[in-house]
């Protein structure tokens, strides 16, 4: 069966720590995505650390890699992220903006969502790959 992850900013962080078990995950993978919220998530980050420039460079080498890209939303994304606004609405359980985000493009693209963050259970739509095993 085909995995085809989404990493979170978090997993994306825990990735270049050397995690032994997301490292494990995203070698497994056959596609690795970063959400666009990510990426701009990740470039914030840097843009206001002491080691920007080695970890945009660490960025643009993982980018790199064949199985890896970045998603951008498209029509059927804000669509997508309507729904799970309303959806989340009507449960009265919102989540953070950014993260609605990376949810709708998940959602729209079928991708496994590899995140530390439990707000992501509120969305059964999800799937997610919370607690890789070896963690």
């Amino acid at each position: 069966m085909a995995i085809n992850l989404a990493l979170d900013t978090n997993r994306y962080r825990d990735l270049c720590r050397g995690n032994p078990a997301i490292v494990a995950a995203v070698a497994g993978a056959d596609t690795v995505w970063l959400p666009f919220v990510v990426m701009a998530e990740l470039l914030a980050g840097f843009a206001a650390g002491s080691r920007g420039f080695e970890n945009e460079a660490i960025l643009r080498r993982f980018l790199l890699k064949p199985r890896v890209g970045v998603l951008y939303p498209d029509h059927h994304t804000v669509r997508v992220y309507a729904g799970l606004y309303q959806q989340l609405r009507r449960q009265g359980t919102p989540i953070p903006t950014h993260d609605l985000w990376i949810a709708a493009i998940v959602v729209q693209h079928e991708l496994t969502l590899l995140t530390r963050d439990a707000h992501f259970n509120v969305l059964p739509q999800l799937s997610r790959l919370d607690e890789p095993s070896g963690e």
